[in-house]
């Protein structure tokens, strides 16, 4: 148990970012600051966002925490992450969906791609994997998978994502430019179930796709 993050913890439960009793396990379970640069360290718990490098931060603890929830993890789910980054919310991820479940984590950067891939074997995190490429176009080779979520912010879910889920299964991402909402989608055969789970701040999403719920005629979409 990480002993810095217990009171993160607790407070985040009291505010309601918490309501998963898996998700606070695993928060307390994953070191941060063995995913923050060295000179940063001193603020690994602290929920605020971290710059890593490459323009790209690390999500604060809060978000990781809701992004979690809204994901509705399950063990033995096979998870697919677009944006690495430092590799944290994959290990945290990784936590919930266990041993029998595994995570594919996508990151464009090459030097950040390294980094997060020894920082997680070096934790024993052998359920994750990771890959360095284009995360909007997603990855086929392990689809489909049953959730998938995206830490940077796009105009829109990029369609290669849909396809890639399976029916049932579940997306969170930020979307949006100027103004960004979190976006929770659910699959149900050809209609998508939408969400919005409120207004979020991420960097932003690069890659050839930019999205599929402009194209209407591809998908029923159903707000909530």
């Amino acid at each position: 148990m990480i002993m810095e993050m217990i009171p993160v913890v607790e407070r985040l439960e009291r505010e309601g970012y918490i309501k998963d009793k898996k998700v606070a396990e695993a928060l307390l379970k994953v070191p941060r600051d063995k995913f923050v640069p060295e000179e940063l360290r001193d603020y690994a718990y602290i929920d605020t966002p971290l710059n890593i490098g490459y323009g790209q931060t690390i999500s604060a603890i809060h978000m990781v925490a809701m992004m979690c929830g809204a994901l509705d993890l399950k063990e033995g789910h096979k998870v697919l992450e677009v944006g690495t980054g430092s590799g944290y919310h994959a290990a945290v991820v990784a936590e919930i969906v266990g041993k029998n479940g595994q995570v594919i984590t996508i990151e464009r950067v090459p030097k950040l791609a390294e980094k997060a891939e020894n920082v997680l074997r070096e934790l024993g995190y052998d359920n994750v994997i990771v890959i360095c490429g284009d995360g909007t176009l997603g990855y086929e080779p392990l689809a489909p998978y049953d959730r998938i979520y995206i830490t940077a912010a796009g105009p829109d879910i990029p369609k290669p994502l849909i396809e890639q889920l399976k029916d049932g299964g579940k997306i969170v991402a930020p979307v949006g430019q100027y103004i960004q909402n979190l976006i929770l989608l659910e699959k149900r055969g050809k209609s998508l179930i939408k969400k919005n789970l409120g207004e979020v701040a991420f960097v932003p999403l690069i890659g050839e796709e930019d999205g599929i719920l402009k194209n209407r005629a591809e998908c029923i979409i159903i707000e909530l």
